[in-house]
């Protein structure tokens, strides 16, 4: 619940406002006064009458009546001071500073628990506690330092840390990024990420100048991901574009688990299948969030023809190594205009790609090459890398990428490798409101995520199933594995193609069951997890001899509750599978099965629903997609096929979200058919 005391507040109260301008209360009431807030500000300090100039309130009983209040005293007074605000004073808006809540102790989070209902039931905004603040235009509830200026079209952060929050904007504002709104949601009691992003969506306006609008996130806990996934896929929509931290993703994998997919699923996957699903970029690092937030402030690439403009060469072949590797272009310009642009230029320049003018070049050739990338060469975005030694000013240079960046249809993404020798040439091109890059390599990564973003499904629509079996299976049987009896009637029931089987348990059916069968075999144990590990699988049994000794051997291993006979089919091994994450719902799963599933990890996830789309792309994108497709005379898989599969998996997960992990490893794919050879599901309600 974000209400509009909190973002342009006409009052405001500092309650624990100092004159020690190192403490949080001293430090607030101090940008509030030097950013030259527009509404009233008054100060609640037990011993002072004037603070930093400002009327000084000893108790806050005697405050007038005001909208919003900044919260910097100790924990234990905070819910007192929050009831008075809000049941006398009219406040709908409170920030709290203060820490020593429920990240301290279990009191602590009863006083935060308390809070947050006052402010519930007089529909008041809280953010925090444990914050640094918020940032508006119109509002400089924060305690920290810079404030940098602020714009309607600026980027807007959004962190769970409040630290980082600031270490975040100090990054963005190296490129010259402008911003707008700033959040520190600390402990989150009432607002956290999803809902500031809820209000963001709800309040969405298109830019004014025409640049995207965008969103820098920092998250270390995400309590509502349906919330996130909505409103984030609701402004991309709209036209905003979303970079992301979810930190604390090397900890998902330390977890038991009793399946393939159990062990290859994970939160962290499931992060990245939502951030995926719903067009979020994920990054690693503040560096790289800042870099990829001014990389959106341009144009979205139309293609993957890259043109490199450079006057040093060694920046220009390692941003060409990044861009390369990662499957972008970088097209080598020849012919009659490549030729009339080269004698533009000072002799000794090379206009292949990269185009390298030299150390000598100038601000007048510089033109030239950009209208060249622009009018002349098939590419679909153009950097532009230019230093300087020190030896004169390059303002002309700066100024002509600013123009001209501002004119092209194409990007234009600059980068300034120095600092040092041009300060003033960068505060100048700031100043004007440009962004540029500090690092080649960096920008190159950036633009390869950008490029290479999958296309955000709107149909997810799924095959049909028979929901009613479905429902008859999973509402009649008890948690944990489902019988290969029943496991077969879901797969029916799903549409899945599988092998026919039968499981038996003595003698007589053995023979009676490879009868209707028809050789050759295979024969696995019923009950142990990993058949191979305990010798439980036997491939082409090919007569009786052969069928009743590896019974009698395999009856006798140990959990063994019967013997599973199939017909030997042949085809590639593939895999698919699906995995319940608490809040995120089911991760499917789909790749290279068989043995190949732990050795070489070569899965794709996707978050259910998943559409054509996401099956494709989860196909598509395996590292042994040309092994899948059919290579050396070799036959593939059906591919469309493949993808019927996973979507069919989607489907039951769908009409029975009480699965909690499946495998169907393998799936048998030929040219003709997807067969599933072994299934395991286990379901917890």
């Amino acid at each position: 619940m974000i209400t509009k005391q909190l973002i342009s507040p006409n009052s405001v109260v500092v309650v624990g406002g100092s004159e020690d301008v190192s403490k949080p209360g001293g430090a607030t009431l101090r940008n509030i006064i030097q950013t030259k807030f527009m509404g009233d500000v008054f100060v609640v300090n037990p011993k002072q009458d004037k603070v930093q100039g400002i009327k000084s309130y000893r108790n806050i009983q005697d405050i007038p009546q005001v909208e919003c209040a900044v919260i910097a005293i100790a924990a234990k007074f905070c819910v007192q001071t929050c009831e008075i605000l809000c049941k006398e004073k009219g406040c709908k808006a409170i920030i709290i500073l203060s820490a020593g809540f429920h990240e301290d102790s279990k009191e602590g989070a009863i006083l935060e628990n308390k809070i947050k209902n006052v402010c519930d039931q007089y529909k008041c905004s809280l953010i925090g506690p444990n914050c640094i603040g918020v940032l508006t235009p119109q509002f400089s509830g924060v305690f920290t330092q810079p404030i940098p200026a602020l714009t309607d079209d600026g980027v807007d952060i959004i962190s769970g840390s409040g630290a980082t929050a600031l270490f975040i904007m100090e990054a963005a504002m190296q490129f010259g990024i402008p911003f707008n709104r700033i959040f520190s949601v600390g402990n989150s009691a009432q607002n956290g990420v999803e809902e500031i992003l809820e209000y963001l969506d709800e309040s969405y306006t298109p830019s004014k100048t025409g640049t995207p609008r965008v969103i820098m996130l920092y998250i270390e806990s995400m309590n509502n991901p349906n919330r996130l996934y909505k409103h984030a896929s609701s402004l991309i929509k709209k036209g905003a574009k979303i970079c992301a931290i979810k930190a604390g993703y090397s900890a998902a994998g330390s977890r038991a688990a009793s399946s393939h997919t159990g062990a290859m699923a994970s939160p962290d996957k499931a992060v990245n299948a939502m951030f995926k699903k719903c067009g979020i970029i994920r990054c690693y690092s503040r560096q790289e969030l800042a870099t990829v937030a001014a990389a959106l402030r341009f144009p979205t690439p139309k293609g993957k023809r890259i043109g490199i403009i450079t006057h040093a060469g060694g920046p220009a072949v390692m941003q060409t190594d990044v861009l390369s590797s990662n499957g972008l272009e970088i097209p080598h310009f020849e012919g009659p205009k490549a030729d009339a642009l080269l004698k533009k230029l000072f002799p000794g320049s090379a206009v292949g790609n990269p185009i390298d003018f030299l150390a000598t070049g100038t601000a007048e050739q510089l033109s030239h090459v950009i209208d060249a990338c622009e009018n002349d060469f098939d590419i679909d975005a153009m950097t532009v890398i230019f230093g300087s030694p020190g030896l004169f000013p390059i303002f002309d240079v700066y100024d002509t990428i600013f123009k001209k960046s501002k004119t092209t249809k194409k990007p234009l993404y600059p980068v300034f490798p120095s600092f040092a020798n041009v300060k003033e040439e960068i505060k100048q091109y700031e100043a004007k409101g440009g962004i540029h890059f500090p690092d080649e390599v960096a920008l190159g990564e950036a633009i390869v995520k950008i490029v290479k973003q999958p296309e955000i499904p709107t149909d997810f629509s799924l095959p049909p199933v028979d929901k009613e079996m479905i429902r008859n299976i999973i509402d009649s049987n008890d948690n944990g594995y489902l019988s290969p009896e029943k496991v077969q009637t879901l797969l029916d029931a799903t549409g899945i193609s599988r092998a026919k089987e039968i499981v038996v348990h003595t003698k007589e059916e053995l023979l009676d069951a490879a009868s209707e069968i028809g050789f050759p075999i295979v024969m696995k144990v019923v009950g142990p997890i990993h058949k191979s590990d305990v010798g439980g699988v036997v491939l082409n049994v090919a007569d009786n001899n052969t069928l009743e000794t590896e019974f009698k051997r395999m009856i006798h291993i140990q959990d063994t509750t019967g013997i599973l006979l199939q017909a030997m089919l042949s085809g590639t091994e593939i895999f698919a599978g699906a995995k319940r994450e608490d809040k995120f719902g089911h991760l499917i799963l789909a790749g290279l099965g068989g043995i190949y599933v732990e050795a070489f990890h070569d899965i794709n996830s996707a978050l259910s629903p998943i559409s054509k789309i996401e099956a494709d792309d989860m196909i598509n994108n395996l590292r042994s997609i040309k092994l899948l497709k059919g290579t050396r005379g070799q036959e593939g898989v059906n591919i469309p096929k493949f993808n019927e599969t996973i979507r069919r998996i989607s489907a039951l997960c769908e009409a029975a979200p009480e699965i909690f992990e499946m495998d169907i490893n393998p799936l048998l794919g030929n040219a003709q058919q997807i067969i599933a050879v072994d299934a395991r599901i286990r379901i917890e309600k």
